[in-house]
């Protein structure tokens, strides 16, 4: 479609080949809602799930006609049919088991964080480079339809040079949904702004510097921060702020973007989170820098959940047939995971802090 002169499409597009076996490893909330609705609009084809619960893998088999759930990791690997293992389990255990994944020679799709540090996360990405197989990180707000459509206005000079970029959230969330993330001691930048910094990352490229600053909601049960503000210091005069809450109990509640450039300007929603896990479609708009001064509406109709978890994987399966790197590659999401690390440090430290000193 176009949006002032500039052509742009929400659509997540399958490559030619999308037919590979897939794997399910981990049969929790997020494969049941997210995942595997995705993958079936998409026609995509699983073969076999397994989790650490039998009868939580039966259970998602049966709801979603996965031809077999399986016993063991073990079985699920031996199967020469299942081409690619999309791993959804908690970032604890998914190194040792995407070590396995790559000593079997399968393809992989891993969950976000990639590595609770920066040496994991390296480590997974050496080891797949040597065993020759393709490992891509579960990114999946690079395809939610605001981001996607941004980052088309970019590439097309929609903005010129952009000087100020915000994400603003202000939200209510329920961490009880995932009981572990609510008990853990580093929460709101690892588990939720982390797609923030990726989103970031793939409009901008990589920081040089972070500052950050978290903090508690009184009284609040869960373990760690839940409001957070973190600074991403850039060459040039980009900088980039993203202001979080998770405790806002009234009924303003709001999750948006904005880029402003030197030829344009781009502001919108992040739908998903004004009524998680349901959601609604983004918004964006865009305004040129000419007179008369004007807003382009765009009409997206993709959904973060369940839409943009079908990206990762075609990005994937298109890595596979071309040779090129996916969107979400480990290689590169290891920049991200040094951008995390970074704003924990800057937090608990109380000054800015190169990536350089995380990535060494």
């Amino acid at each position: 479609m176009n949006l002032a002169g500039f052509e742009i499409d929400d659509a997540i597009v399958m490559p030619v080949k999308h037919d590979y076996g897939i794997g399910i490893v981990g049969c929790g909330g997020i494969v049941n809602y997210a995942h595997l609705p995705a993958y079936r609009k998409h026609g995509l084809n699983v073969l076999a799930c397994f989790d650490q619960d039998p009868e939580a893998a039966a259970k998602t088999a049966r709801e979603h006609a996965i031809p077999r759930a399986v016993a063991s990791l073990d079985e699920l690997l031996a199967d020469p049919a299942v081409e690619i293992v999309d791993i959804a389990v908690t970032p604890w255990a998914q190194a040792e088991i995407a070590e396995r994944v790559i000593a079997a020679g399968k393809h992989l799709l891993c969950q976000k964080p990639l590595g609770m540090e920066y040496a994991t996360a390296k480590r997974l990405v050496d080891r797949a480079r040597e065993a020759g197989v393709v490992l891509a990180v579960n990114q999946q707000m690079r395809w939610d339809a605001g981001i996607r459509v941004s980052k088309q206005l970019l590439r097309q000079g929609a903005l010129g040079d952009v000087a100020d970029a915000r994400i603003e959230v202000s939200i209510r969330t329920p961490w009880h949904m995932w009981p572990w993330i609510a008990q853990s001691e580093r929460l709101e930048v690892m588990y939720h702004s982390i797609h923030y910094l990726d989103s970031i990352r793939y409009l901008f490229g990589d920081p040089v510097a972070v500052t950050a600053r978290h903090a508690k909601w009184p009284g609040q049960p869960e373990v760690g921060e839940t409001r957070t503000m973190t600074i991403l210091d850039y060459p040039g005069d980009l900088r980039v702020s993203v202001d979080v809450n998770h405790h806002n109990w009234s009924e303003d509640a709001y999750a948006r973007f904005r880029w402003l450039g030197t030829e344009g300007i781009v502001e919108g929603t992040l739908g998903l989170l004004y009524d998680y896990p349901t959601g609604r479609v983004d918004t964006l708009r865009y305004q040129p820098n000419r007179q008369p001064l004007e807003w382009h509406e765009a009409r997206l109709s993709t959904w973060w959940i369940p839409d943009a978890f079908a990206g990762p994987m075609a990005s994937l399966m298109e890595a596979i047939q071309t040779g090129k790197p996916p969107v979400t590659a480990g290689a590169e999401n290891i920049g991200t995971i040094a951008a995390v690390l970074a704003a924990y440090r800057s937090a608990a430290e109380g000054r800015t802090v190169r990536l350089e000193e995380i990535t060494g």
